[in-house]
């Protein structure tokens, strides 16, 4: 048996609050308002629910939350539009720097990407 939200497989052994956490954009304290407003305990394993939770769990998500596929494209629109207007962070997405205040000179290799060695200019000798 696995239960299947929003075309993807939440683990099943696991407890409510942290297998929600597996759909992207859910974290856990939204899993545990989630859990609360529909009244499922929060320690109770996927594989003890019933099937009327697992469907208002999937009608709650639905209806009330963004998640997957409609969340990251409107985090891409809201990342292009920046860029289109010319924002100070929207320059640094294009650069593909840091933009949140990080120093550069020696980390953010993450955002960089591999270090690329550039040659010593040559100098002409008098």
């Amino acid at each position: 048996m696995s239960v299947r939200i929003s075309g993807i497989d939440i683990p099943v052994n696991k407890r409510g609050v942290i297998s929600l956490t597996y759909l992207y954009g859910i974290g856990k304290s939204l899993s545990q308002k989630i859990l609360n407003s529909i009244g499922i305990d929060e320690n109770k394993k996927v594989k003890e629910w019933s099937d009327q939770e697992i469907s208002n769990v999937r009608k709650y998500i639905s209806n009330y939350i963004k998640i997957e596929g409609e969340l990251r494209s409107e985090i891409q629109l809201n990342i292009k539009r920046l860029i289109d207007i010319g924002s100070y962070i929207g320059m640094r997405h294009r650069k593909g720097l840091p933009l949140r205040g990080q120093k550069t000179k020696n980390n953010c290799r993450t955002r960089k990407g591999k270090k690329r060695t550039i040659a010593n200019k040559r100098r002409i000798v008098k």
